[in-house]
C-alpha cells in the first residue's frame, strides 16, 4: 500500500468520526441565571423629581424609567475640557492598555485550544551515520558494517472529541475571554468615572478656596474698620486681637486646600497617563459644569445585562460550568488515531525509490480504571467551584443593586441638602451684612460679628460641598447603572470578539 492511499484511508476514517461526535458533549449545558424579580431599587417608589434649589446646579432632576444611557455619558455635563481629558485617558492610561492585552491573550488561548479539533501533522527527516558490531549481521545487501540511513516521514495524529472534553475546554476558555472582555469594560467604566469624579473633586476644592478667600477679604475689610474705630477710641484692643485671630484662622485654612488641589491635579495626571510634572492645562470649576436634569432609571431586570461586573461574574460561572464537563470527559475513554508514512534508504538519492516506502496505521483507546480517586475528586472540585461561582454571582448582583439604591438615595438627599445650604448661605450673608452695619454704628459687640462671620464661612463651604455632591453622585448613578458601554460603536455584540 502506498503512502497516498494510507493518508486517504486515515482521512476517510477521521472526518466521519469527527462529524459524528461533534454534537456530543458531556457535563451540564450552561444556562444563564434568571433575572432578579425585584421591581424597584428602593422600598418606596421614587419621586418624579428631586427638590429644586435654584441657580446653577440647583435644577430639579427627573428620574426617567428605562431611559437608555449614552456610550459617552460624561458628555451630559457639557464640559469640553472634561471630554478632552477622558479621550486622553482612554488613549494613554496603562490600566486600559493592560486590560486590552489581557483580552487579546485570552482569545489567543481560545484559538490555541480550538486547534485540537483538527489532526496534527508533523514531517521529519532523519539522516544517520552508524556502525554495527561485527558479531551482528549487516542489514545491507553489501554486508557493510558502516552505513548511512536516511528516513523521511509524515506523521498524522488525531484524537476524536468523542465525549466533548475539548469542546467543553474551548467553551470554558471562551467564557474566560468574555470575562476579560467585561473586565476591560469595567476598567473603561472605572477610568471614565474616576476622571469625572476627579474633575468634580478639583472643582469642589477650587470652590472652597474661592469661598475661603472671600471670607478672608470680608474679615480683612472688617479689621480695617475696627482699626479705625480703635483709633477713635470706640473699641478695645481685645476686639482688634480677636478679629486678627479670626482672620489668621481663615488664612490658615488656605494651605491645606491648596495642598488638596495639588494632589487632585496629580491624581488627574495619573489617570490620563501623565507624570505629575507634566503640564496639564485643563482646569475645572463647578460653574463650568452642567448638571444632567434627566436621570436614567434602568429596570432592575436589565441591570444584570448592563453592569460589567455582573457580566464578568456570569462568565466566570459559565467557565466553571464548562470545567465540570472537562472533568467528566477525563473519566471516559480517550481515543487516538495515528498514521505514519515515509521512506528510508541508505543513500539520499535512493530515498524515494520503489520499495523503500513504509506506513503504519494505529488506533488507541485508553479507559481510566484506577487513579486513586484523582479524577473523581477533580470532578467534585469542579462542581464545588461552580457552586462557588454561583454564590459569587449572586453576591455581585446584590452589591450592584445596593450601589444603585445608595446612589438614588444620595441624589435625593443631595438635592435637599443643596436647597437647605443655599437658604442657609443667603440667611448667613444677610445676617453678616446687618451685623457689620450695626458694628459701624456701635450697636453690637464684636463677638456678634465673629459669630456672624463664622456662620457665613461655614454656610458658604457647605454650599460648595452640597453642590459638588450633586455632580459627583449624578456621575456615580451612571457608573452604577453600567455606563452605557453597550452603546459604544467599538464594542462587539455578545459572542463576538
Amino acid at each position: 500500500m502506498s503512502a497516498q492511499p494510507c493518508i486517504a484511508s486515515l482521512a476517510a476514517v477521521v472526518i466521519p468520526v469527527a462529524l459524528f461526535v461533534s454534537g456530543c458533549a458531556v457535563g451540564p449545558d450552561y444556562k444563564r441565571p434568571d433575572a432578579p424579580l425585584a421591581e424597584r431599587y428602593t422600598p418606596q417608589p421614587l419621586p418624579a423629581q428631586t427638590a429644586e434649589a435654584g441657580g446653577k446646579g440647583g435644577e430639579a432632576q427627573r428620574f426617567v424609567r428605562d431611559l437608555d444611557i449614552p456610550g459617552q455619558w460624561w458628555t451630559l455635563f457639557h464640559s469640553k475640557q472634561l471630554d478632552g481629558l477622558i479621550v486622553q485617558a482612554l488613549k494613554a492610561n496603562p490600566d486600559v492598555e493592560g486590560a486590552q492585552a489581557a483580552l487579546k491573550g485570552a482569545w489567543e488561548n481560545v484559538y490555541a485550544q480550538q486547534g485540537a479539533y483538527f489532526p496534527s501533522v508533523d514531517a521529519t527527516v532523519n539522516p544517520t551515520r552508524q556502525k554495527i558490531s561485527d558479531a551482528v549481521a549487516s542489514p545491507l545487501a553489501n554486508n557493510s558494517n558502516v552505513f548511512s540511513l536516511h528516513t523521511a516521514q509524515v506523521s498524522v495524529a488525531y484524537a476524536p472529541d468523542v465525549f466533548g472534553g475539548n469542546r467543553r475546554q474551548v467553551e470554558s476558555l471562551k467564557a474566560q475571554a468574555d470575562w476579560q472582555r467585561f473586565q476591560l469594560e469595567a476598567t473603561y467604566l472605572t477610568l471614565t468615572s474616576n476622571v469625572v469624579a476627579g474633575a468634580v473633586g478639583e472643582a469642589a476644592i477650587r470652590g472652597q478656596i474661592t469661598a475661603t478667600k472671600r471670607i478672608i477679604d470680608i474679615q480683612g475689610q472688617t479689621l480695617d474698620l475696627m482699626q479705625r474705630q480703635y483709633a477713635l477710641g470706640q473699641i478695645a484692643t481685645a476686639d482688634i486681637a480677636a478679629q486678627e485671630a479670626a482672620l489668621a484662622q481663615s488664612q490658615a485654612a488656605l494651605p491645606p486646600l491648596e495642598k488638596q488641589l495639588a494632589q487632585q491635579r496629580d491624581l488627574l495626571a495619573r489617570l490620563v497617563g501623565r507624570f505629575p510634572g507634566d503640564t496639564m492645562t485643563e482646569t475645572f470649576e463647578l460653574s463650568a459644569l452642567q448638571l444632567p436634569q434627566e436621570l436614567p432609571l434602568s429596570l432592575p431586570a436589565r441591570l444584570v445585562a448592563q453592569r460589567p461586573d455582573i457580566r464578568s461574574a456570569e462568565e466566570q460561572l459559565h467557565a466553571a460550568s464548562a470545567e465540570i464537563g472537562v472533568s467528566v470527559a477525563n473519566r471516559l475513554p480517550n481515543i487516538t488515531l495515528s498514521a505514519n508514512v515515509g521512506y528510508t534508504a541508505a543513500s539520499i538519492g535512493q530515498l524515494f525509490a520503489p520499495g523503500n516506502g513504509f506506513w503504519t496505521l494505529a488506533a488507541n483507546m485508553t479507559q481510566p480504571i484506577f487513579q486513586g480517586g484523582t479524577l473523581l475528586h477533580r470532578q467534585r472540585a469542579a462542581e464545588a467551584a461552580y457552586d462557588q461561582a454561583a454564590a459569587q454571582y449572586r453576591s455581585t448582583v446584590l452589591t450592584a443593586f445596593q450601589n444603585v439604591a445608595d446612589t438614588l438615595h444620595a441624589i435625593q438627599s443631595d438635592a435637599d441638602a443643596l436647597k437647605a445650604a443655599v437658604a442657609a448661605e443667603r440667611a448667613a450673608a444677610k445676617s453678616l451684612a446687618i451685623v457689620r452695619s450695626q458694628l459701624e454704628l456701635g450697636d453690637v459687640s464684636h463677638l456678634a460679628l465673629l459669630n456672624a462671620e463664622q456662620t457665613y464661612q461655614q454656610a458658604t463651604i457647605n454650599h460648595v460641598q452640597a453642590l459638588a455632591n450633586r455632580y459627583a453622585d449624578t456621575a456615580a448613578l451612571f457608573q452604577a447603572l453600567g455606563g452605557g458601554w453597550w452603546n459604544r460603536l467599538d464594542v462587539p455584540a455578545d459572542g463576538e470578539k
